[in-house]
């Protein structure tokens, strides 16, 4: 039986998972967590065939805490389950060591076939995602300057999607100040453009931000 443990901030999610699963002759969810920090008590606590994670997850504040996740628990299978942009989070999620990346719009069978063949070894994506890849490769070279930034600037950006000033990004991200300032100017820089608006703007027309 594959245990597993599951993060998300939605109860209603929980639920649905636990019904579920509860009738899953491969899969139990030993474990429910609503935030980051409960998923690290979790995981110091007991050991899991996986972990279903949501990158909205409370307290989750960057993919660098994904990756790191991942580094510290090398026994335990990662399965992104997010309604998060694929463009976004799908390329640094399958640099950090995912062995899946799923829309929450799947159906909750796919879900369960997924986790299975992700601990027989094998790596899935949602077909989503592989074409989001897909058409990424596609894209002319000069339209390709976000391949240039970093994980911490995507997520400084989508902060900045979200309406979010530099102070708050801060905060969010347990930063000083200055530093998202440089972050924003690298950004700036990046994509070749001088103020806030237009860098959101490329942005989401090179899809790196929905």
């Amino acid at each position: 039986m594959i245990t597993i443990c599951f993060a998300d901030n939605s109860p209603i999610v929980h639920q649905g998972m636990k019904t579920f699963f509860s009738e899953s002759k491969t899969c139990k969810v030993e474990t429910f967590v609503k935030n980051y920090d409960e998923l690290q008590k979790a995981l110091s606590k007991g050991k899991f065939n996986t972990v279903i994670l949501d990158v909205e997850l409370n307290g989750l504040n960057s993919i660098i805490n994904v990756k790191a996740l991942v580094k510290n628990n090398p026994e335990t299978n990662f399965i992104i389950f997010t309604n998060v942009s694929d463009t976004l989070y799908a390329p640094p999620a399958i640099k950090s060591g995912v062995k899946a990346y799923l829309s929450k719009n799947i159906e909750l069978a796919e879900l369960e076939k997924a986790i299975v063949s992700v601990n027989n070894g094998e790596v899935i994506f949602s077909e989503s995602v592989r074409e989001a890849i897909e058409m990424l490769k596609k894209v002319k070279k000069e339209d390709r300057l976000y391949k240039k930034l970093s994980s911490r600037e995507i997520e400084v950006l989508r902060y900045f999607n979200e309406g979010k000033k530099n102070k708050e990004v801060a905060k969010i991200l347990s930063l000083d100040e200055k530093t998202i300032s440089t972050y924003k100017l690298r950004l700036l820089q990046k994509l070749n453009v001088t103020n806030l608006v237009d860098l959101l703007n490329k942005s989401r027309e090179l899809e790196i931000i929905s």
